[in-house]
């Protein structure tokens, strides 16, 4: 992981290094701004083997890749961009599509391209970006089917992307949770749901390997847990019915992980009940009344499950909270 401000530099030095910056992190490009005389700007890159992820936050500026810089400077990747505040368009292959936080753009590095890049407010206020580099070699999509893609919408908000985008923003923003040994599963997840979100919209998920088919859904479904766990009807049942699976296959789709979807709802249950104990500003919230908060409305259940899980009581774990 690399951060880096241009604030650490004169600011006639700012734009000059924020273009090789971009050339060496991305791919080469020629960049114009109006605030080129003092470029306050900052990047933060997170390799994670075939996926290099980034975060950027900069001023209006405008860019372009040419031919001619492609000639000389041609990586062959697909460039997955999730703007996070900031608008603007990006162009390529004679498409133009609207880049806003409701969707991903894609380009290809190894075609033209162009874009711009304003905030949302302030004329000074720093545009967010977050992107995805992916050698073409390791996305498992022929490129004549993604080629549909580039410079079209992509949904961040639904479905797949929706997914895609919160892996990526945990990732990038918070990558002193992880160590180095995350990096290749964090790289195989990376891979499997930028396929599974392409291949969803472009309605070839057929296509994709069966491993990487397996892995978009299982993601799917944690996912839906999570967002559930104050359901008390949520159970691996109600889960498999949401996706359409029976309850063999749910409990096939999670075999050889360590875990279950009955593992996965007791846990999350039990972790957003242990953190809410433990907040002074629920104090005024009986034990039981947090429990069923998550769905665990029954409390012997709930002291039972609690203790084997945290050798402490519920009310204990309160207590020493409070004290410290």
């Amino acid at each position: 992981m690399a951060s880096i401000d241009t604030a650490w530099l004169p600011p006639a030095e700012r734009f000059d290094f924020w273009q090789e910056l971009v050339a060496r992190e991305s791919v080469p490009a020629r960049i114009s701004s109006e605030h080129a005389d003092d470029f306050t700007a900052s990047a933060r890159a997170v390799d994670l083997g075939a996926v290099r992820l980034g975060a950027w936050r900069y001023p209006s500026l405008e860019l372009a890749r040419t031919p001619r810089m492609i000639r000389s400077s041609d990586p062959e990747l697909y460039q997955l961009a999730l703007p996070l505040s900031g608008h603007g368009v990006m162009s390529q292959e004679r498409r133009a599509g609207s880049l806003d936080p409701s969707g991903f753009a894609l380009i290809d590095t190894v075609r033209p391209h162009g874009s711009t890049h304003r905030p949302d407010g302030s004329r000074r206020a720093p545009v967010h970006t977050v992107t995805a580099l992916v050698p073409h070699a390791a996305l498992p999509l022929p490129a004549r089917r993604v080629a549909a893609l580039l410079a079209a919408p992509i949904p961040a908000d639904t479905g797949m992307g929706a997914l895609l985008a919160g892996f990526l923003r945990q990732v990038v923003e918070h990558p002193e949770q992880y160590d180095g040994s995350d990096a290749p599963q964090l790289d195989r997840i990376a891979l499997d749901l930028i396929a599974g979100t392409l291949a969803r919209r472009l309605d070839v998920e057929g296509e994709l390997p069966v491993e990487v088919r397996v892995t978009g859904l299982r993601s799917q479904v944690e996912a839906f847990v999570r967002r559930h766990l104050d359901d008390p009807e949520l159970t691996p049942a109600a889960v498999a019915a949401a996706h359409h699976l029976s309850l063999r296959s749910l409990h096939r789709l999670f075999a050889g992980t360590g875990t279950t979807v009955a593992a996965l709802i007791r846990t999350g249950r039990l972790e957003r009940c242990f953190r809410d104990l433990a907040d002074p500003r629920l104090g005024h919230l009986a034990v039981h009344q947090i429990a069923a908060r998550w769905g665990l409305r029954d409390r012997a259940h709930f002291s039972r499950v609690f203790r084997a899980a945290y050798g402490i009581s519920p009310r204990e774990h309160r207590e020493r909270a409070i004290r410290r």
